[in-house]
C-alpha cells in the first residue's frame, strides 16, 4: 500500500511540475513577444542593465543572421559545385580539385 500511495504522490508531483513549468513566467518558456515581455518585466532591471540587455540581444541577432547568410552561402556554393559536376559529367572531389588547380595557379 505504501508503494501505492509513493508512486501516486511521485505522479502528483510531476503533474504539478509540468503545470508549474507551463504556467511560469521563465525565460525557457517564453515563446511569444507577450510572454518574453513578462518575463523580462519579472527581472526589474533598471534602464541602464535594460540597455545593456538590448545590447547583448542585438549582439546575439546580429551573430546569429551572420551565421545564417554564412551557412545559406555555402549551401548556394555547394550546389554550385554540384552542377558544375553535372554539367562536365565528373566528380564532386573532381570539381574541387580543378579549383584548387586553378588557386594555385594565380
Amino acid at each position: 500500500m505504501k508503494d501505492n500511495l509513493d508512486l501516486e504522490s511521485a505522479i502528483a508531483a510531476l503533474d504539478q511540475y509540468g503545470y508549474d513549468k507551463k504556467t511560469s513566467s521563465d525565460l525557457e518558456q517564453a515563446r511569444n513577444k507577450p510572454q518574453m515581455l513578462k518575463y523580462i518585466a519579472s527581472l526589474d532591471f533598471n534602464l541602464r542593465r535594460l540597455l545593456i540587455l538590448q545590447d547583448a540581444v542585438n549582439e546575439l541577432v546580429e551573430n546569429e543572421k551572420r551565421l545564417l547568410a554564412q551557412q545559406e552561402n555555402i549551401q548556394t556554393y555547394k550546389t554550385k559545385i554540384i552542377n558544375l559536376s553535372r554539367q562536365f559529367n565528373i566528380s564532386y572531389d573532381e570539381v574541387i580539385q580543378i579549383m584548387r588547380q586553378q588557386e594555385s595557379q594565380l
